[in-house]
């Protein structure tokens, strides 16, 4: 019995093929592509006006939505003071003050402070006139390596006002009663600053000695 016969063919019609058709995909991308375009424009990305005022100064912004507040200071308005660590407000080196509140500006849209008031590190003082905490910390060495002190900083300003205003932390014995300024209120307060050089005493002794001054 006679097997079937199977048609064969040459290598150079295969590769013939094989370069024909490899041009006929290539045309037809860009009229695909071409197609496609209209429902990406159709899903732009949303953006905003706002105006944030920061370290007494109003700065008007037309923003992608999803911007956080900490790129808004940095990105947009070149304030590098502040600085990103984690991105996740775990390490407290973004802290800013918003609206007299210390915040993690990582963790934070910058459309939620429309017409807010932002103090960054660059509001609290400048190298020719330091705020006393600046000097303080200059003092007693509380900055070291220098990239947490920013928000260091701006954390402790945050906390000396916490405590004149009565505000209590979780190791407050009595919450009746106005704060002790002591040490284990102070590291409880400024726990979500991070340091990696482990400059944490130092920073104590730098606060301790800027709220006596003021008492």
């Amino acid at each position: 019995m006679d097997s079937p016969t199977t048609p064969l063919i040459s290598r150079r019609d295969a590769l013939i093929v094989g370069a024909a058709t490899a041009a006929a995909v290539s045309s037809s991308a860009p009229a695909m592509a071409t197609q496609a375009a209209p429902s990406a424009s159709a899903s732009a990305i949303p953006r905003a006006k706002l105006t944030l005022n920061v370290n007494g100064q109003a700065h008007s912004l037309d923003l992608d939505t999803r911007t956080t507040l900490l790129d808004a200071l940095r990105e947009h308005l070149h304030l590098g003071g502040t600085k990103k660590g984690c991105d996740h407000g775990q390490c407290g080196a973004c802290t800013v003050i918003a609206d007299g509140r210390r915040i993690n500006a990582c963790l934070s849209l910058a459309v939620m402070h429309d017409g807010g008031q932002i103090t960054t590190i660059e509001g609290l003082g400048t190298p020719q006139n330091m705020h006393p905490l600046q000097a303080a910390f200059v003092k007693h060495d509380g900055y070291q390596c220098g990239y947490c002190t920013p928000g260091q900083i701006c954390s402790a300003v945050a906390v000396l006002d916490e405590i004149k205003r009565g505000v209590p932390s979780h190791v407050s014995a009595d919450l009746t009663v106005r704060p002790l300024l002591s040490a284990d209120e102070l590291r409880e307060r400024m726990s979500g600053n991070i340091c990696r050089c482990g400059a944490y005493s130092n920073i104590v002794d730098a606060i301790t000695e800027v709220a006596g001054n003021r008492t």
